[in-house]
């Protein structure tokens, strides 16, 4: 079942200006250190934080939240697996939202896709809940859902 679905577009120049002017202040509030890393290493430095901008804003409509409510832009974190392919992550209080908004006996699943097309980078997240094995649902330890 599909619990949320979020897209953002943001504008590669917009995030290249925002770095010339602000730097490491905006590096460092927005983006954790394994992002900056990523980012740095690529030739289209600002293409790359783009896309990880876009894909910040669009797990936080996913979470149905947008950026309020306590959200922190490092709660949400994108890594590449061995293939390229992107993984979201998230701590704190998207995390805690995440688990306030998945049904009991479920596991959310962050699914994320980014692309660009200068000057333009876009972000899609989908949050499904899968069922939980049998055996996953005997260490269950989310608390009741509201809804249910």
């Amino acid at each position: 079942m599909i619990l949320g679905i979020g897209t953002d577009l943001a504008n590669i120049d917009r995030i290249q200006r925002t770095l010339d002017r602000f730097g490491d202040r905006f590096r460092n509030r927005v983006f954790t250190e394994t992002e900056q890393r990523k980012a740095e290493r690529r030739r289209d430095t600002a293409g790359t934080y783009a896309k990880r901008w876009a894909a910040k804003e669009a797990c936080s409509k996913a979470l149905g939240t947008g950026l309020r409510m306590g959200i922190a832009w490092k709660d949400m974190a994108v890594s590449n697996l061995n293939t390229g392919q992107p993984v979201m992550h998230v701590t704190g209080w998207a995390a805690e939202r995440l688990r306030e908004m998945t049904p009991p006996g479920y596991e959310a699943i962050i699914h994320v896709t980014l692309t660009d097309d200068h000057p333009w980078a876009q972000a899609f997240v989908v949050i499904e809940a899968r069922p939980m094995a049998d055996d996953d649902l005997a260490t269950l330890t989310y608390p009741t859902h509201p809804r249910m």
